[in-house]
């Protein structure tokens, strides 16, 4: 499961391996670190995760109903309109088949197409785009798959890792991000700095960014 945190201007995120190093820094609350023979002041604040929500979206697609949208406004009875749908989507040549059910709105001009046979629905998968004969005229309808979509394993998540710090504070230079973020490592890397094996870092010095972390 991957958790979203924002990582704000000048900051840093630093994973270390070994999470005494970690508890050792922010224990220390404020760190003096030295960039580009420059000394800046940085606070070492603990990296806590805001409450937020996971969840498993389970998608699944009918292989007998299809979803059918467009459908030209013809000023005829519903059921001639469900009729003449029907006769349609019957049509071996299209890709079709013996139909058990047309549920047409008029109001929207959409309909579902329940098919006899199962798996029927697939072959439209093909193609969002279906012909349609009527009264001498040719149409393009809109074919989508019937989809069934719900949520499960709903469960909240709040947590604080022992292993990883966030860095505040960092002073901007004209460095590219990237050698800032060297600098940073390598001097969180040093056991004469308190620091020690980083497993992972993330530095932002222009804009926000969103950072993940996997569970």
């Amino acid at each position: 499961t991957k958790m979203p945190f924002r990582l704000n201007k000048n900051q840093a995120l630093l994973t270390f391996e070994d999470e005494e190093v970690a508890q050792r820094l922010m224990k220390m609350g404020k760190h003096t670190v030295n960039l580009d023979n420059k000394t800046a002041d940085v606070t070492v604040k603990p990296f806590t995760l805001e409450m937020g929500i996971k969840f498993e979206l389970h998608v699944a697609i009918s292989g007998k109903k299809i979803n059918v949208s467009e459908i030209p406004e013809l000023y005829i009875p519903q059921e001639w309109m469900r009729d003449k749908l029907e006769l349609n989507f019957y049509k071996s040549e299209h890709g079709g088949g013996e139909v058990e059910n047309v549920d047409y709105d008029n109001q929207s001009r959409t309909a579902v197409i329940t098919f006899l046979r199962p798996g029927a629905a697939r072959g439209f998968m093909k193609s969002t785009k279906y012909p349609f004969f009527v009264n001498g005229r040719f149409y393009r309808l809109s074919v989508s798959a019937d989809t069934d979509a719900h949520l499960e394993k709903f469960q909240l998540y709040y947590g604080i890792s022992k292993k990883t710090i966030l860095l505040k504070g960092i002073q901007e230079m004209e460095d590219d991000e990237e050698s800032v973020q060297d600098m940073i490592e390598i001097h969180f890397q040093k056991p004469s700095n308190s620091g020690g094996e980083i497993e992972k870092i993330k530095y932002v010095s222009k804009a926000a960014a969103w950072v993940c972390f996997e569970e």
